[in-house]
């Protein structure tokens, strides 16, 4: 019986207060709250939402819920009843007398014959009613930190549900880029193998039609020889003075000044050029076609307004959050931030980004443990080391002044010497010539770093583009 009365009271609790809800409303998603703890709730906020499924709400004066209201005072009701039954029953086990004090040191009950035992001489006694009124309130106290943690844990776990989603269909988009590049290989090799095939087939006419001649001009000559063989045959068998008649005759045509025969050179199909090292040489010219940027872009550093290439190669500010994307511990939160995929911890690396007429951007590079939700500080000592152009003219490097440059460079070259301790920064467009360079010895991961800047007025569109590099093939001798 009282663990249906238990049950029975925790699905009539307001989960802000705790308590049994008083004067109940409730909202579209269903859920229901006393009145006061959800303009409580609401106090100062720009929006209305639920404290549990956080959905927005439209209604500012939500409507009593009758129902729920009518069953609250009916089990009000029924419990005082219940206690007031159970205060006249509960009594002493060793006394029989009525439970009147709550003795604090031992946390029990008492009668009055008990309070005046040896057991609890000199312990702090209170009346029952006080001490369940006292309790009853520190657990309410016990009760907020756990409110807040419950909040925080479905916050988190709305968050992972977001996630679930986006890597559902990061996979999915993902899928669709690798067939779509598959199906480019597949049909440049599609038509290198009609090209291929195409080859042979011409020189396979060539050579059979070369052939057919030489056998058609053979079959001529072979058809002469066989006519005048024919001849001489029969003449040698004619009676003596018909053959010596026309001997002078038949002597001329025995005369044969044809050519001996000979095979045609090169007549047969050069295999070896179809196939000799086929498929290298179908791979050197599908690099041809092929493209190799240093630098990966990484979109699960992205702030939510950024917008990046399929391939991953570009980054543009769009000044709209329209992207789902979770709020996962790599994105940038508050900057237009985007880092390159792979750190380097040693070596030597380098790539160029186009910025073209852009008037404000950043490239460089950082530590990998640069704060990505709150604010931060362009300084060496903060991990960053990176060179910025802002108002069109004016250049800055992290830690120094602002500068101008007497070319505005359209690439900017980027040379990372882990070993050395070194960033430098380069102007492709004027020689290569050495914009600025950072000393700092590096302790942890260095990620390539990119902001093309925000876009909010439409006066810095454009992208910030890594350039590829040109690939080329070496055959080297194994001796």
């Amino acid at each position: 019986m009282a663990s249906k009365a238990l049950l029975a009271e925790e699905e009539l609790c307001c989960s802000v207060c705790c308590d049994i809800f008083k004067e109940p409303v409730v909202l579209e998603c269903t859920h229901s709250f006393c009145r006061t703890c959800l303009q409580r709730c609401w106090k100062g906020k720009s929006s209305r939402e639920c404290p549990i499924c956080r959905r927005k709400s439209s209604m500012s004066d939500p409507p009593v819920s009758l129902v729920l209201k009518n069953i609250v005072e009916a089990y009000l009701k029924q419990k005082g009843e219940s206690e007031a039954e159970q205060k006249s029953e509960a009594r002493c086990s060793l006394h029989g007398e009525k439970f009147l004090l709550f003795c604090k040191d031992d946390q029990e009950p008492l009668c009055l014959v008990c309070q005046t035992s040896k057991k609890h001489k000199n312990h702090q006694l209170c009346p029952v009613e006080e001490a369940a009124l006292d309790l009853k309130e520190e657990l309410k106290t016990a009760l907020s930190p756990m409110k807040e943690k419950l909040e925080r844990f479905t916050k988190v776990k709305k968050q992972c549900e977001k996630t679930a989603k986006h890597i559902m269909s990061q996979a999915q988009h993902t899928e669709r880029q690798v067939k779509a590049e598959f199906e480019k290989l597949h049909q440049f090799l599609r038509e290198e193998e009609v090209a291929r095939l195409a080859a042979l087939r011409e020189e396979e006419e060539q050579k059979s039609r070369r052939m057919k001649e030489k056998i058609e001009n053979i079959t001529r000559q072979v058809s002469t020889l066989s006519d005048k063989i024919t001849a001489i045959v029969k003449a040698i068998h004619t009676e003596y003075i018909s053959f010596l008649k026309t001997y002078s005759d038949i002597k001329e045509r025995a005369q044969c000044t044809l050519q001996d025969p000979e095979l045609l050179s090169g007549a047969l199909i050069d295999v070896a050029k179809h196939l000799g090292n086929l498929k290298y040489r179908v791979w050197e010219k599908m690099l041809e076609t092929v493209q190799y940027t240093p630098v990966t872009l990484d979109p699960n550093t992205a702030h939510v307004t950024l917008s990046l290439s399929a391939d991953l190669s570009s980054v543009r500010d769009t000044d709209a959050a329209d992207q789902q994307l979770p709020d996962n511990p790599e994105r940038f939160e508050e900057y237009v931030f985007v880092l390159g995929s792979e750190g380097f911890t040693s070596g030597k690396h380098s790539w160029e980004v186009e910025v073209g007429n852009k008037p404000e951007w950043v490239v460089g590079v950082v530590n990998e443990s640069i704060n990505r939700k709150g604010s931060i500080t362009y300084r060496p000592e903060r991990g960053f080391w990176v060179l910025a152009l802002r108002k069109g003219d004016v250049y800055w490097a992290t830690g120094g002044s602002d500068f101008t440059l007497k070319q505005k460079p359209q690439r900017i070259r980027v040379q990372l010497d882990y070993d050395r301790g070194e960033v430098s920064f380069y102007n492709p467009t004027d020689l290569m010539s050495l914009i600025h360079t950072f000393k700092q010895k590096f302790t942890q991961r260095i990620f390539p770093y990119f902001c093309p800047g925000v876009n909010t007025d439409g006066s810095n569109p454009g992208a910030l583009q890594v350039c590829p590099v040109k690939v080329s093939v070496t055959v080297m001798s194994s001796l």
